[in-house]
């Protein structure tokens, strides 16, 4: 039993899992954000210009109806979400291509040299080759 809560508490401090729990917390709450935004702003916006009532209802038999509205407003939450995320997604996608770039322009100095008569490969600032025991001009 001990060995499991072990290899629980090792599952639990790996990056992707402590990552993806914060994206789903934030999701919820960027979520609750863009259902406002439908619901308070957007929807009475439409009711003004289209004159529909987009928090309507066909109501059926009895107790029973299709709300239509709620399935419209979760349409343009969907909408909204995915633009959100595919922006985000097109940023990120971009910076970490910017940053690659970077790192490829930025070349390591070399740490060895080609021996000029023996042709073997020697540090950088070597005076005399250890293969030959040639003297290396020096490069200006």
């Amino acid at each position: 039993m001990k060995k499991f809560f072990s290899e629980f508490k090792e599952f639990i401090a790996k990056g992707n899992v402590l990552d993806l729990a914060v994206g789903v917390i934030i999701g919820g709450a960027f979520s609750a954000i863009v259902t406002s935004l439908t619901d308070n702003i957007i929807n009475p916006l439409i009711n003004c210009i289209g004159g529909a009532e987009i928090q309507g209802k066909i109501h059926l038999i009895g107790d029973n109806y299709i709300d239509y509205g709620a399935f419209i407003s979760a349409i343009i939450n969907f909408i909204i979400m995915a633009f959100i995320i595919f922006c985000i997604v097109k940023a990120v996608n971009k910076a970490m291509s910017l940053n690659k770039k970077k790192e490829e322009e930025v070349a390591p100095a070399p740490t060895t040299k080609v021996c000029p008569y023996c042709k073997s490969e020697i540090p950088i600032d070597a005076v005399k080759c250890c293969h030959c025991t040639s003297d290396i001009p020096e490069e200006e």
